[in-house]
C-alpha cells in the first residue's frame, strides 16, 4: 500500500494512510487553516491531491478566492491544482507547528520528527511500494 511519508533532518516516517488534513495557525492573523490531501494513483507512482482547503476567517494574506463558500463561519474552497509531488514546509520556533490530521485525531509535526529547531523544512510526499 502506497502511504505518506515525511522527510526532515535524515529521517524519513511512513504513516499507512491514505488521506490526511493539514493543519496550522497563521502567524500574523492567529486563524486556523485546514487543507485536505488524498493520494492519487499516477502513470509514475502516486502523488498528493488537495482536495479542499478551509479557512476559519480572513486577514494578512489570507483572503479567501472569489469561489469560497462561507458555512459556519468557516470558508471552503477546492484549489484547482493537479496532484502535487511533494509538499515543502517551512517551520520555526517561533510561530504554532503544523498538525496532520487523520482518522479523528491530530499529531504535531514535532511528534513526528522532531522540534523545528532540529527540523526547519519537512517534506511530504506519497511512498511505499510502487
Amino acid at each position: 500500500m502506497i502511504g505518506v511519508c515525511l522527510a526532515a533532518a535524515g529521517l524519513v516516517v511512513s504513516l499507512p494512510l491514505q488521506e490526511f488534513t493539514l493543519a496550522w495557525t497563521h502567524s500574523i492573523e492567529k486563524i486556523l487553516w485546514e487543507e485536505d490531501y488524498r493520494v492519487v494513483p499516477t502513470a509514475d507512482g502516486a502523488r498528493l491531491q488537495l482536495t479542499e482547503a478551509r479557512i476559519r476567517g480572513s486577514g494578512a494574506g489570507m483572503e479567501p478566492p472569489p469561489d469560497a463558500v462561507l458555512a459556519d463561519g468557516v470558508w471552503h474552497y477546492r484549489p484547482p491544482l493537479a496532484p502535487l509531488d511533494r509538499l515543502n514546509l517551512a517551520r520555526s520556533d517561533y510561530v504554532a507547528d503544523y498538525n496532520i490530521c487523520w482518522d479523528g485525531s491530530c499529531r504535531g509535526l514535532a511528534e513526528l520528527v522532531g522540534s523545528p529547531a532540529a527540523a526547519p523544512d519537512v517534506q511530504i510526499f506519497a511512498c511505499g511500494p510502487r
